[in-house]
């Protein structure tokens, strides 16, 4: 890789490694389906990440001593604060995921601006700590999205795939840029587990036997690369016991890697800044 990507790690690392869980609760339906609010049993569903797979998650991340990301949407720290709080105080990172998980594909300069303060209000509300790390609900950023997140003083984003390494993504405000540390579907769970019917209806539910080989084999071929293996979970999907289990094994063998650096996403933001990366910036295709 070019001086624009991290490859440097701290110490005798040759690798990092983050474990992020996007905290959506009810705003993942609630933000497309608002209706959905009336169907019980889709918030229940819902429900039990922030009141069940939440503190499991805690449980093992404090077993094998990992400090981990958790993107939390503003609608759901003011809806679960003492969760949140609860996260906070345990040592972990909360960073930015809209308010009620709102996509951006269709939103206009506006209404992301909207989103992005009324999360940041509402996170610093709940437990007095500014974000400074983003991701996009659905993993969709928008051409603007760096300047605004750059002027609002983000550290970094987290939502675009371009990359096995962290890069200084260049933002049009001003001279700032903002770290990018890239994600991929493979290391999502939502893609294996997320079933709805009439709302995520993939038609299949993943055995976690499945999805812990396949994101052991892309730990050990990214970590083997030299760089930065970013698992992203829901608490309301891997919070479930056999889920919960195979991930565990995977932060196990993380964290017990030798020259794997595994560390929040803030950590590794600001240690990817420290490089002094030439920034990168992307521009939108023409057709």
């Amino acid at each position: 890789m070019s001086d624009q990507y991290c490859t440097v790690w701290p110490g005798d690392a040759t690798a990092a490694a983050s474990f992020c869980f996007d905290l959506d609760a009810e705003s993942a339906v609630l933000s497309f389906a608002p209706e959905a609010s009336s169907r019980m049993s889709v918030m229940t569903h819902q429900s039990y990440g922030p009141l069940v797979g939440v503190p499991r998650l805690l449980r093992l991340l404090a077993k094998q001593e990992v400090k981990a990301t958790f993107f939390v949407p503003g609608y759901t720290a003011h809806r679960y604060p003492d969760t949140v709080r609860t996260i906070a105080s345990e040592g972990h990172e909360i960073a930015h995921h809209g308010y009620l998980h709102e996509p951006l594909g269709e939103a206009n300069e506006a209404e992301e601006i909207n989103f992005l303060e009324r999360g940041i209000d509402a996170l610093e509300e709940v437990t007095g700590i500014r974000p400074v790390g983003y991701r996009a609900p659905m993993w969709e950023l928008n051409y603007r999205s760096p300047r605004l997140l750059a002027e609002r003083g983000f550290l970094y984003d987290s939502s675009l795939m371009d990359a096995d390494s962290p890069y200084e993504l260049a933002t049009g405000f001003e001279d700032e840029s903002i770290i990018e540390i890239p994600i991929h579907w493979v290391l999502d769970d939502w893609e294996q587990y997320c079933y709805l019917p009439n709302l995520f209806d993939t038609g299949m539910i993943e055995s976690p036997t499945k999805c812990r080989e396949m994101w052991s084999l892309e730990f050990q071929a990214t970590t083997n690369e030299g760089g930065c293996f970013v698992l992203t979970a829901h608490p309301f999907l891997s919070g479930r016991p056999s889920r919960a289990a195979a991930l565990a094994q995977v932060i196990e063998e993380a964290a017990s890697a030798p020259h794997v650096w595994v560390a929040t996403m803030g950590e590794i933001a600001l240690h990817a800044r420290a490089q002094g990366l030439t920034p990168r910036r992307l521009t939108q295709p023409t057709v």
